[in-house]
């Protein structure tokens, strides 16, 4: 099972530039967690979103490539799987121009109650949201 993917665009700002001169890799995640963000808020409403919250259980990342200031990027993201409280989503970022691979990622998520913030098994309104 997977998800279609989902884009999110973004430019290389001076403020992700590290004493290298590159991305720095803690940047990489945060926009891994933006994207992730952007596709839950594109695909669901104001009222599914008062009623359950996503945690992050662990990262796992893979920096493949540098990238620089002003540079486009794009970082592609996909629900791989989901069982019960969780799901995995992965993460690739990309240079179109180039079509290089920077970072490759997944995170583990569990699904709460937004009100009791207690782990909720994934229902079926939502999977039929993110999975064909």
């Amino acid at each position: 099972m997977k998800s279609d993917l989902f884009i999110h665009k973004l430019v290389v700002p001076a403020s992700a530039i590290d004493a290298l001169n590159h991305v720095n890799n803690v940047t990489y995640l945060q926009w891994c967690l933006d994207a992730a963000e952007e596709h839950w808020l594109t695909k669901t409403t104001p009222e599914i979103r008062d009623q359950y919250v996503w945690v992050v259980l662990n990262h796992y990342i893979s920096y493949l490539n540098p990238s620089f200031q002003d540079e486009h990027l794009e970082v592609h993201t996909w629900i791989h799987s989901y069982d019960g409280v969780r799901s995995k989503r992965m993460y690739r970022i990309i240079r179109p121009l180039d079509n290089k691979t920077i970072v490759e990622a997944e995170s583990n998520w569990c699904f709460l109650n937004a009100k009791t913030h207690r782990p909720t098994r994934i229902p079926v309104e939502i999977s039929n949201i993110f999975l064909p």
